[in-house]
């Protein structure tokens, strides 16, 4: 996303915020949790905490499940970007057990939108790797062939994990005014899933 376009974001979501700084990543599709340093480098990992007033976390998805987390009476806040690898990495535990390390403990989970398993078409070996480690995930393409509902899979960790969850989702690859890598290939754009703390 271009310098220009970030700040424009900004200016949207935190109106009048001369102080909010963002902090994103460079998304790996893996498991790791990082704590935001805002104007920092990019850390190469796919969830970011923070119990820093100001600071507005960033996940980006096209297709993969981006969730937003908060306790707001503790001021902790989460954002993760989980695919596939990410999901069977237990990429949302770890998020949670990042913000309880921070003191969160009543905590709120938005899933957004992503592909769902109706659409997303996998072979069965891939298929059988992730169910091996997130049962829930299992599911049928609408068309009958095997597929992941990793909005499912994710849904099940947070909930094990003593989460409250809030579905916001719609499925990317059904969706026209979503993005969708699945559906329009390397030129797709990106939705940002965007979280803060008032200062």
């Amino acid at each position: 996303m271009p310098a220009r376009n970030l700040e424009i974001l900004l200016d949207d979501f935190a109106p009048g915020c001369g102080t909010a700084q963002l902090a994103d990543l460079s998304q790996v599709h893996g498991g790791e949790v990082v704590k935001a340093v805002p104007g920092g480098p990019r850390a190469s990992a796919d969830a970011l905490v923070t119990d820093q007033a100001g600071v507005v976390l960033l996940v980006r998805a096209a297709d993969c499940v981006p969730v937003l987390l908060a306790d707001p009476g503790a001021r902790v806040l989460g954002a993760a970007h989980a695919g596939r690898p990410g999901v069977a990495a237990a990429v949302v535990p770890h998020t949670v057990e990042a913000m309880r390390e921070l003191g969160a403990r009543d905590l709120t989970a938005w899933i957004g939108p992503h592909v769902c398993g109706a659409c997303y078409e996998v072979p069965q070996a891939l298929q059988d790797e992730v169910v091996a480690l997130v049962p829930t995930t299992r599911a049928r393409t609408s068309w009958g062939t095997p597929s992941l509902d990793l909005g499912a899979g994710v849904r099940t960790q947070l909930e094990a994990a003593g989460v409250r969850v809030v579905d916001v989702s719609a499925c990317t690859r059904e969706s026209p005014d979503l993005f969708s890598y699945r559906r329009d290939g390397a030129h797709s754009g990106r939705l940002a899933g965007l979280i803060r703390i008032p200062a």
